[in-house]
C-alpha cells in the first residue's frame, strides 16, 4: 500500500472513531466541506484542538496539516504521528520557506493541505494577522482555496486555560475560491480575503450571541496570558484560583461563565486587559530595576538542531534587559534576534545568528512579556 493511500485509510478510521466523541465533548456542530480535488484550507487558530475540530468538517477530504516543529521532538510519539498523518513541520520564529516548499509539493501532487496562517493560537480571543507569504502560497499552489472559521472554540479551551469548558462551538467553511480566480488576484488581495473570512472576535460574538461556557477552575492558567496587575502595575504578580483572578496587592475579580469579568471595571474582558498591559510594557510604566526590566526563575535554554534534537545550554534565571535577554552565560541582543514566537504557553523560540533556540519555562512563568519586548526592536 502506498503512503498516500495509507494516510487516506487512517484518516477515515480516525474520523469515524472520533467524530461523535469530539462533537459531544465540545458541543460542536459543523458544516461539511464538499469540494472535489485538492484544497488549501486556511482556518483561524484559537485552541490546541483546532486541527481535530476542523477535521470534523472534512469527512471525505483527507488533509496534511502544517504543525509546529516541537511535535517532531517527541521521540516515539513523533514516529507514530509521522506514520499516521505525516504532518508538515513549521519552525516557528523562522522564515518558514521549507514549510512553503513542502506545502507546494503536496498541493501540486494533488494532496490537500490545512494550515493556520496566524502561526499560533490567539491569546485574547481575536484573530491575528496572517503570514504575508500565505497569499503567494495560495496563488502558486494550483489548488482551490477554502477559508474556514471556528466560532466559540476560544472560550471552550483558551490557550492559557486548563480543561475544556462546555459551551457551544461551530465550525464551517466560509469561502471557496477556485485556482482560476486566484490567478487573477495579487498575493496581497488574497491575504486580505483570507483575513476577512477567518476573522473572529470571541467577545463581540458573546455580546451578540451569549453562551455560557461551564467548567471547573475557569480562571486557572490566566496568569500565562496576563502579566501586569491593573492596580499596582507590577509585572508577574497575577495569580488564579478556581474562577478568581487576583494579585497580592489586594486586586481581585471573577472570571464568569460568560467569559467576562465581574466586576467589569477596569476591564470587561481579557482582550481589553491585554491591550492595556501591552501599552504599559511599551511605555515602561511599571516598577522595575535600573539594570533590568523583569526576570523569571526555573528556565532552560536549549539549541535546536536541524534534526530536531535539543542541546541544553543553560538553566536558571531568565533576565530581560532593556536591549537583550540573558540566561546563564548566554546573552542575546534583541536587535540580533531575527524571529521570535511562542509554542503553547511554556516555550519561547527564537532565531539568532543562523541558529535556532528554545527557552522552556519549568515553573509556569509568563513568557509573553519577553515576546512583546522583542517586538519593539
Amino acid at each position: 500500500m502506498g503512503v498516500y493511500r495509507r494516510h487516506q485509510k487512517i484518516w477515515r478510521f480516525l474520523y469515524t472513531s472520533s467524530h461523535r466523541w469530539i462533537c459531544h465533548r465540545f458541543n460542536l456542530t459543523h458544516e461539511d466541506l464538499r469540494v472535489s480535488g485538492p484544497v488549501l484550507l486556511i482556518s483561524n487558530h484559537v485552541c490546541a484542538w483546532d486541527p481535530l475540530l476542523v477535521a470534523m468538517s472534512l469527512k471525505d477530504k483527507q488533509v496534511y496539516y502544517v504543525a509546529s516543529e516541537h511535535l517532531f521532538r517527541l521521540g516515539l510519539l513523533t514516529k507514530i504521528l509521522n506514520w499516521l498523518v505525516a504532518p508538515i513541520p513549521r519552525r516557528k520564529a523562522s522564515t518558514g520557506m521549507d514549510t512553503v516548499k513542502a506545502c507546494l509539493r503536496h498541493l501540486r501532487e494533488g494532496h490537500s493541505v490545512c494550515l493556520f496562517a496566524e502561526g499560533e493560537q490567539c491569546w485574547d480571543g481575536k484573530t491575528a494577522s496572517i503570514f504575508p507569504a500565505t497569499g503567494k502560497l495560495a496563488k502558486s499552489g494550483g489548488a482551490t482555496l477554502v477559508t474556514f472559521r471556528l466560532e466559540g472554540a476560544y472560550l471552550s479551551l483558551p490557550r492559557w486555560g486548563r480543561g475544556i469548558r462546555r459551551g457551544r462551538v461551530f465550525g464551517h467553511p466560509v469561502g471557496v475560491y477556485p485556482p482560476e480566480r486566484l490567478k487573477t488576484m495579487s498575493a496581497q488581495e488574497i491575504n486580505a480575503l483570507i483575513e476577512k473570512d477567518i476573522a473572529e472576535n470571541a467577545w463581540q460574538r458573546q455580546r451578540e450571541q451569549p453562551v455560557l461556557y461551564r467548567g471547573k477552575r475557569r480562571a486557572e492558567g490566566m496568569e500565562r496570558a496576563l502579566y501586569a496587575c491593573p492596580a499596582c502595575r507590577r509585572i508577574g504578580t497575577i495569580q488564579t484560583r478556581d474562577a478568581q483572578v487576583f494579585c497580592d496587592c489586594g486586586f481581585s475579580l471573577v472570571y464568569e461563565e460568560s467569559g467576562f469579568f465581574q466586576p467589569s471595571e477596569p476591564f470587561p474582558s481579557l482582550a481589553e486587559w491585554d491591550e492595556w498591559q501591552r501599552t504599559l510594557l511599551r511605555d515602561r510604566a511599571f516598577p522595575h530595576k535600573k539594570e533590568h526590566l523583569f526576570s523569571d526563575e526555573d528556565m532552560e535554554l536549549a539549541r535546536i538542531a536541524p534534526d530536531h534534537s535539543e542541546q541544553l545550554l543553560a538553566g536558571g534565571e531568565l533576565i530581560q534587559e532593556e536591549d537583550a535577554i540573558r540566561c546563564g552565560s548566554m546573552r542575546f541582543p534583541l536587535r540580533e534576534i531575527e524571529n521570535m514566537a511562542m509554542v503553547q504557553a511554556h516555550l519561547l523560540l527564537f532565531s539568532y545568528q543562523g541558529e535556532y533556540y528554545q527557552l522552556r519555562s519549568r515553573g509556569g512563568a509568563n513568557l509573553r512579556k519577553y515576546l512583546e519586548i522583542w517586538k519593539e526592536k
